[in-house]
Parts: structure tokens; C-alpha cells; sequence
């Protein structure tokens, strides 16, 4: 069998600039924007010439942070905790003989008055992923109501209150625009399943902040924001 040789057409800026606290999931952190820039040769407007007119996307990407680490026959899916293993194509796990991912996201415009550049929201990836084919979106055939997700389940989201501390209120005034963000990250609980400690903080890089945070008893509390 030949080999096949596959380039980046783009790459996504994004809020997520770390693993932790990424979505595991497209679709479930709605105001997480994002940038697809298009770059040479690909970056064409004659290229993209009526992709406005689909509201989401595919976007095939590269997992570049551990692609040299190989694949393996068998994961441990974080939603299992950590202590189950399942085979690798029974997953979503980043260890892949081709470490590529697929997301569908949402698409809010294509500017291409400077090369190309797709808008998009509801992205699960990480800054600077190198994306390697954008396809539209075919509700008509692609949505399945009815199909099993097997141990994925259904989405868990937390249902606690979200309370900010003094620092974080106050840092809250100079960046509203992230309130939205923080709050849909954190209903989704970024944390590890075996990781259950009401005491303990965690924290995360998004949208050029330091956020840290623990999920208390009856509450989420925003510790500090930076």
C-alpha cells in the first residue's frame, strides 16, 4: 500500500490554551470562539466559494501535542475515571495510529478579505492545532437521534451555582466578555472523574487568563482569576 502524505490546510486560534478544561466534546462550550486561518496554497477565497451557506462544519485535525507518542491498543476513557480500559477505536482517545480528530462546529463567517479565515464557535480544540480538511455539515444525513453512545452516555453537566470571589468579581469588570465562557467550561466539569476532593483548586489557561476554581459541596467557586 502506498503511503499517504497529508499537510495542515490551516490552523485554529483558539481560547483553549491547554489541554485541562478544553471541552471533551464539540458543541458543549457554545461561547468558545475560535479563528480557522487558511494558509498557502489553500488559503483561496475561490476555495471556500459558497461554504457560507452551511451553519456548521467538519474540521479534521491533527492531536500535534501527542502525536509522537505513539497509539495504543487499549485507553482509559476519563469519563470510566481512569481505571477502565476500552480498545483504542472504541474511543475518542488521542493515542490513534493517525492522530487525527474530527469536530463539527458551528460557522459564523468567512472573511476572506486578507487570505481566508472561517469564524467559528463551539470548538473543542486547543490554540495552534493544525487542521487538516474542513468539510460542511449535512443534517439530513449526518443527524442520528436515535443512535447509542455507548459508555459516553448523555452529557453531565453540573448543576451548582457558580459563586466568584472578591478578586475574581473584580476581575469579572474588566473582562465580561469572558463570564459566559468561564461558566459554560466549568458546568461541564473539566475535572478528572477519580478526582472528587471539594477542597482541592484547579486551575487552567483560557482566553489569555489564568483561571482558578473547586467544586464544592453545593456550589462552583471561581477562586482567582489573573
Amino acid at each position: 500500500m502506498q503511503p499517504i502524505q497529508i499537510q495542515p490546510i490551516g490552523i485554529i486560534h483558539s481560547c483553549f490554551k491547554e489541554k485541562f478544561a478544553t471541552p471533551r466534546q464539540p458543541g458543549l462550550v457554545p461561547a468558545a470562539s475560535g479563528q480557522v486561518e487558511l494558509i498557502a496554497p489553500y488559503n483561496l477565497a475561490d476555495a471556500v466559494e459558497g461554504l457560507e451557506e452551511f451553519s456548521h462544519i467538519w474540521l479534521t485535525f491533527a492531536f500535534h501535542q501527542t502525536a509522537q507518542q505513539g497509539w495504543k491498543p487499549k485507553v482509559r476513557p476519563p469519563r470510566l475515571g481512569g481505571n477502565a480500559k476500552l480498545g483504542v477505536f472504541a474511543t475518542r482517545s488521542t493515542f490513534r495510529p493517525n492522530p487525527l480528530g474530527l469536530s463539527l462546529v458551528k460557522l459564523e463567517s468567512v472573511d476572506t478579505s486578507i487570505g481566508v479565515v472561517l469564524h467559528v464557535s463551539g470548538a473543542d480544540l486547543i490554540d495552534g492545532t493544525p487542521i487538516i480538511d474542513i468539510k460542511p455539515y449535512l443534517p439530513w444525513v449526518e443527524s442520528i437521534p436515535n443512535a447509542r453512545s455507548g459508555f459516553a452516555g448523555d452529557d453531565q453537566v453540573l448543576s451548582l451555582p457558580i459563586e466568584y470571589s472578591e478578586q475574581a468579581q473584580l476581575a469579572l469588570t474588566q473582562h465580561p466578555q469572558l463570564t459566559q465562557l468561564i461558566e459554560q467550561v466549568l458546568a461541564h466539569d473539566p475535572r478528572p472523574a477519580y478526582q472528587q476532593n471539594p477542597e482541592r483548586i484547579y486551575g487552567c489557561n483560557i482566553a489569555d487568563i489564568n483561571l482558578r476554581w473547586r467544586v464544592r459541596i453545593r456550589c462552583i467557586e471561581v477562586v482567582e482569576i489573573t
